[in-house]
């Protein structure tokens, strides 16, 4: 099985690289996985939305260009329904049933994800409705794939 998080914006501070890291272990065992970075582009304070618009597309264009037709891709989505753990577990199996045993997970930038990438969704998640500094969306994304692991092999972690 293969894991692979895009994520717009790059971590910087050595304890989310640090947190980072050390789920990245975690999750080795279970599935191999590894997170690509892309640059965050810069937006004005206020901007209109047709530039905010223009951002989103070159940010995600970045990330499309990694992906093939074929590839399962899931994108973290403030207006999606969120799931518990367990039913994250779930769907995370089914995902690599549908997949080949391949998922692209997709973080946006600040300003979100373009319409495109939208479109080229298979699956939606959204981790919470509270909103979260994209350092600590990505650290919350792989503990709760580690979690589901957990969860779903009866192994201890899950309480």
């Amino acid at each position: 099985m293969k894991i692979t998080i895009h994520a717009i914006g790059h971590l910087k501070e050595t304890y989310w690289k640090a947190a980072e890291a050390e789920y990245l272990k975690r999750l080795n065992p279970y599935a191999q996985t590894e997170v690509r970075e892309y640059d965050d582009l810069p937006s004005k304070q206020n901007a209109t939305p047709a530039e905010e618009t223009k951002v989103k597309e070159k940010e995600c264009e970045q990330i499309l260009r990694h992906l093939k037709g074929s590839d399962f891709v899931v994108i973290l989505d403030l207006g999606h329904e969120q799931l518990t753990s367990e039913v994250l577990s779930e769907s995370l199996t089914k995902w690599f049933e549908l997949s080949g045993s391949s998922i692209h997970f997709v973080i946006g930038g600040s300003l979100g994800l373009s319409a495109e990438m939208k479109r080229r969704a298979n699956a939606r998640l959204c981790l919470s409705k509270l909103t979260f500094p994209h350092q600590l969306a990505r650290i919350v994304l792989l503990e709760q794939l580690y979690r589901s692991f957990r969860i779903a092999r009866n192994e201890p972690y899950h309480k």
